[in-house]
């Protein structure tokens, strides 16, 4: 049972770790071309990082659907739930680039930036809209190859792309000089050759076992049920986020800025946590739905093992690296002296973290995401007022970083392994069959 968590949760975890490597690239190339380009860049990335973030549920949706009927012997069930996904997908991304396109200029204007720098957001953001719809299928495709337990396409898939992305940017943006807007097209070039690549390999699985290239009324219903609810789960967890984005800036720049520092290590200990939730989606919906319960417990047992092991390895090397890790990301005095006590309790704390990304997992696989979307509020509402304690009784500095990273590591992750934790241990989420 190790070897197959690892076989999917390790080509799982390149695969999400490419797949920001985009962004990176293009802060790299855009950067060069002067302050005014990165901060609309930085406005543009915010607007779609938070679009294209409420819709990753199109991967998290699609997924157990096509595990469970993969477990329960019905291939072409599970490749056309798949197909299904990725017609939604598409319709989804269609609406959301549309919608944002048209919302562009007021959303970058909502900032505040300066005038060069929102011109150069909206040339960014304008460009990128194209964009969505393959981001979008993108998600939906390795959510389907990921039920099939085949986390090594998505993998060479992300790789190749992040190689296109690199190259294609480097050529607009320098070769031929369109500036940050060649940044947005080299991306959307190679997320839809992206695209073509993932049609390719599910159109040989399709003809392999006889499914159809068109959707499926039910099968679109049944995946739109299941998102949607996801998608209410994804929302609790942004508003969360964004809220201690917002009681940060009330400690000023300083905890501000040590904040983006903190999440941003957190974001990187995630991706390696976020991989054995993969392999536990993909491992428990195989396991529910050859009617094998028992299985689907030792999967819940093992996964959330190497969640503890992983957690705290993670946490032990950011222990004790939190002196000096701050200096990779700042050079400044007072961001420097009050991050290594936060660090050291991020560290601490990610072995909690690993238990929830593990039984976030499992009921994913399981398909409990009803359960997923209102348990996702209740914990918004126990963590909101003590950020508000937080925000007003903390002072400033250390102290107000410290509990900052605390609030979220500590006190909403814990109240997510409450609530997970709880539904882990009964019966409820165990249904069988496809």
């Amino acid at each position: 049972m190790d070897r197959g968590i690892a076989h999917l949760a390790i080509p799982a975890l390149g695969a999400l770790i490419a797949e920001p490597l985009f962004l990176v690239v293009d802060s790299a190339l855009v950067g060069h071309l002067g302050a005014a380009p990165l901060a609309g860049l930085a406005v543009a990335s915010a607007i779609l990082q938070t679009a294209i973030g409420l819709m990753i549920f199109l991967a998290y949706a699609t997924t157990p659907i096509v595990a469970r009927r993969r477990g329960a012997g019905d291939l072409r069930g599970a490749v056309q739930a798949g197909i299904d996904g990725l017609w939604l997908a598409l319709g989804i991304g269609i609406a959301v680039g549309l919608a944002l396109w048209a919302a562009a200029a007021p959303l970058v204007a909502a900032f505040g930036a300066a005038p060069d720098a929102a011109a150069q957001a909206l040339a960014y953001l304008t460009v990128s809209c194209l964009g969505i719809p393959a981001m979008l299928v993108v998600f939906a495709a390795s959510g389907l190859l990921r039920g099939l337990q085949d986390t090594r396409t998505p993998l060479a898939v992300a790789t190749i792309g992040f190689a296109a992305n690199a190259a294609l940017n480097w050529w607009f943006v320098y070769g031929l000089g369109f500036g940050i807007a060649g940044s947005a097209w080299g991306t959307v070039l190679a997320q839809w050759g992206m695209v073509a690549v993932y049609l390719v390999v599910i159109a040989r699985h399709a003809r392999r076992v006889g499914a159809g290239a068109l959707p499926r009324r039910d099968g679109l219903a049944h995946a739109g049920r299941s998102g949607g609810w996801l998608f209410i789960r994804t929302v609790g967890l942004r508003a969360a986020l964004l809220a201690t984005v917002v009681a940060a800036t009330s400690h000023g720049t300083a905890a501000t800025a040590g904040y983006q520092v903190v999440f941003t290590i957190f974001s990187v200990a995630a991706f390696g946590l976020d991989a054995l939730a993969i392999a536990a989606q993909a491992l428990v919906g195989d396991a529910l739905g050859a009617r094998d319960a028992a299985r689907a417990r030792r999967i819940l047992q093992r996964t959330r093992f190497w969640g503890v092991v992983c957690g705290a390895g993670f946490g032990i090397l950011l222990a004790a690296a939190s002196p000096v890790a701050g200096r990779i990301f700042t050079s400044d005095p007072a961001v420097l002296g009050i991050l290594p006590p936060a660090l050291l309790v991020l560290g601490l704390s990610l072995p909690i973290g690993g238990v929830v990304f593990v039984l976030d997992g499992v009921l994913m696989g399981a398909g409990d995401a009803r359960y997923l979307a209102w348990t996702s509020l209740v914990n918004l509402a126990v963590y909101l007022p003590v950020l508000w304690a937080i925000t007003v009784l903390v002072p400033s500095g250390t102290a107000g970083l410290v509990a900052l990273t605390a609030g979220f590591t500590v006190v909403f992750m814990a109240a997510r392994w409450t609530t997970l934790g709880l539904r882990a241990r009964g019966d409820r989420w165990i249904t069988l069959g496809a």
